[in-house]
Parts: C-alpha cells; sequence; structure tokens
C-alpha cells in the first residue's frame, strides 16, 4: 500500500486539470481528479485528501459552495484557484473554507510551494505538561510545542485538537496554526505579516513579498476563527485585535 499523501483536484478546465495533476504528482501526492463540484464532494468524503485545489467557476454549484459542504467532514488543506481579482471573491473563499487561493494564471513553481508550507504545518510535537499560555510562552524558544490552557481553552499541539469549556471545536488546519501562534505568544503581539509567515511556514522575515491581500486573508481567518470560538471583539476572551498591528493573546481571566 501506498504511503502518499493524497491529492484532489476539482477543476472543469482540461488542461489546468492536468497541470495541477502533475504538479501535485511530482511533489508526492497520490492524486484524483474531479470535473465537477458534486463529484469532488463525493471524492472528497471517499477518499479524505490531505490537499485540495478548488476551481472556483464551476460548471454545477460554484467553489464557494463545494468548499463548504467540504469543511462539513474534511479538514483537508483547501487551495481556491480562480481566474477572479476581485477581493470579494477572495474573501468569500476564505470565509468558505479555504486556507489558501491562487489567482490564474498562477505559476506551477509558486502553487507546489504554497502546497509544500502547507503540509509542514501539521509537524508532531511531543506531550508536554499542560501549562498556562503566558507561562509557555515565556519558555526558551518556544521549541516544545505541547499543551496549552488559557481562560478555559485547551489546545494540544501533539493531537491538534481545541476544547473551549471542555466541548471539542472543529478548527480548520489554517484556524489550529493562528490560534497556536497566539498562544504561544502569549501577550507579545503578533504581526499579521508575522502570521502570514508562520502560515507559509517561515520561521523569520526571509525577504518574501506580502500583500495586502495576504493580511487580509489573516484577518478572514481570524474572523472564522472568532465565529467557532464564541470570542467577542469588544470584549475578547481570547484573541484580541491591536489595531493596525495584528493580534495577542487576550489577558488570564482572575
Amino acid at each position: 500500500m501506498s504511503d502518499a499523501r493524497v491529492g484532489l483536484v476539482i477543476e472543469d478546465d482540461h488542461d489546468i486539470r492536468e497541470l495541477v495533476r502533475t504538479v501535485l504528482t511530482q511533489a508526492g501526492f497520490d492524486v484524483t481528479v474531479a470535473s465537477s463540484g458534486a463529484e469532488g464532494v463525493l471524492i472528497a468524503k471517499h477518499l479524505n485528501p490531505d490537499v485540495i485545489t478548488l476551481d472556483l467557476g464551476l460548471p454545477d454549484i460554484d467553489g464557494f459552495e463545494v468548499s463548504r459542504q467540504i469543511r462539513e467532514f474534511s479538514d483537508a488543506y483547501i487551495v481556491m484557484l480562480t481566474a477572479r481579482t476581485e477581493e470579494l471573491d477572495t474573501l468569500i473563499g476564505l470565509e468558505s473554507g479555504a486556507d489558501d487561493y491562487l489567482t490564474k494564471p498562477f505559476r506551477p513553481r509558486e502553487l507546489r510551494a504554497r502546497i509544500a508550507a502547507m503540509m509542514r504545518r501539521p509537524r508532531s510535537a511531543p506531550e508536554a505538561e499542560s501549562m498556562p499560555a503566558e507561562a509557555a510562552a515565556e519558555a526558551n524558544g518556544h521549541s516544545e510545542r505541547g499543551n496549552y490552557s488559557h481562560n478555559g481553552l485547551e489546545l494540544s499541539y501533539a493531537s491538534r485538537t481545541v476544547a473551549v469549556d471542555g466541548r471539542e471545536m472543529n478548527l480548520t488546519r489554517t484556524e489550529f496554526e493562528l490560534l497556536h501562534a497566539l498562544l504561544e505568544a502569549g501577550r507579545t503581539v503578533r504581526t499579521k505579516a508575522d502570521l502570514v509567515r508562520r502560515l507559509r511556514d517561515e520561521d523569520y522575515d526571509v525577504g518574501s513579498y506580502i500583500s495586502e491581500a495576504d493580511e487580509r486573508s489573516v484577518e478572514v481567518h481570524m474572523g472564522n476563527l472568532r465565529k467557532k470560538l464564541g470570542d467577542s471583539p469588544q470584549q475578547p476572551r481570547w484573541l484580541q485585535t491591536v489595531r493596525g498591528v495584528g493580534y495577542r493573546l487576550a489577558p488570564g481571566e482572575h
């Protein structure tokens, strides 16, 4: 049996479908393709893929709805491929559950690099004793990504689970990474650019280009995360916005 990771390409354009299939195959994925949204949802349920590339303009149901349906049962990374350049379409795509997006025409090298960065995120981590997030943030170098506990929220990096007041939450991998980044940093502010680099698996500023759309995508993911946690922007329990800069962990409850 193959140990290769599974990729799913949902794309109605034959040439682009074969291009993306080639990119994923060269990156070490076992790739299955679908030419319609309904077919893609059914295949995703059956295969449980690691990564899905999703065309926005499908012939039956649009990519937004496909993403929403897939998110009901899958935490696969979803990269939305779109010929549209309007920011609103990008934001709707991210709000529907996509993790990233690329505008057509795109460079195969860029698609492969984005997917490679995504697949590096769920790194295994040793179990550690649960500790307050602020204390964890002061640990030397944050080298052990273990367990965090803050204001009734529990996160385990090893098992990649999050619970609020004992109730397990269903987060996308991107939402999980953003929450982990804030718990790890404690009361230190993480800028939007920092968080973009975190999602790209860049441990420090290597000079890569970060656009306003990249930072806006972080805002959308954080908004989705807030909704799922039931957190209030005005009286945050966990996610505190530092206006014009980024985000940090809200103070501990006393």
